[in-house]
This record gives C-alpha cells, structure tokens and sequence, in this order.
C-alpha cells in the first residue's frame, strides 16, 4: 500500500497555506503567520473537548493538524465560547511578543483555512460541533 498523498506531500501543503495565510492577513512573513494562526487555533481548541479537539484535527491537513494540537495540554477545561470580537482579542494576546494579528485575523485565518482543506470533510467535522464552533470557522458571506 502506498504512503497516502496527504502525508507526502504536508510539507509543501503547510508552506502553501502559510503563504495563502500570510497574504490575507497582510503579513511580511511566514514566520509571522506562524504565530497567527496558531493563536486562533488555540482560541478555538480552547473551547473543545479533547474529543472535538482530535476530531477537529483529523480534518485538517497532516501538518495543520499538527499544529492544532501543538503544545496542548488536553487535562485543561473547555472555555465557553464568547462573541467574536472577545476572540479575536484573546487570539491577538497569544504570545504576545509575536502577535501581529489584525481584528480580522479568525476570519482571515478561516478563509485561509477554508482554500486548503476538504471542505466536505471539514464542513462535517464542524456539524458535530456547538453552533458557536461552526460560527467562528464561518466566512464572513455565511455569518
């Protein structure tokens, strides 16, 4: 049996998101988008379960899901989800040494994700999650 696509190829899949996000946020770097979205990852991950989380994870491709889950610590108690803007703040306080997310950045970091991922799957994934996790993945024409 072959290795399956999706791990052949990870690392050139996250250099492309990385760039794709990168762009929409109108950063100067990767390095910079790195950051970013992992700190919308972690405002959202706070809010799952470690089952959702996991589920959550598997949709995405090999390396963002990866960094989904990097650093977590899944002994920690969800967070009710809060409104949007409350979320984006928090997102924006992730490691604040490195954070040079806009107001815009879950919605820029969601339309990025959107471009690079099943959307079959992803859409599914999110079905089985809360209203407000579908909400925060949600591009700005479905709100």
């Amino acid at each position: 049996m072959p290795l399956p696509p999706d791990f052949v190829h990870a690392s050139r899949d996250l250099e492309r998101f990385l760039l794709d996000a990168r762009e929409t946020l109108g950063h100067a770097t990767t390095h910079q988008t790195w950051y970013s979205v992992l700190g919308v990852f972690v405002t959202f991950r706070a809010r799952l379960s470690v089952p959702q989380a996991v589920a959550f994870a598997q949709a995405l491709p090999p390396l963002l899901g990866a960094m989904f889950l990097y650093e977590w610590d899944p002994a920690q108690e969800p967070l009710a989800f809060a409104p949007r803007a409350e979320l984006a703040r928090e997102a924006m306080r992730f490691r604040i040494e490195h954070s040079f997310l806009p107001e815009s950045a879950i919605e820029d970091v969601a339309a990025a994700l959107w471009r690079h991922v099943d959307r079959r799957a992803f859409a599914r994934i999110l079905d089985t999650l809360p209203p407000e996790a579908r909400a925060f993945w949600a591009l700005p024409a479905e709100t």
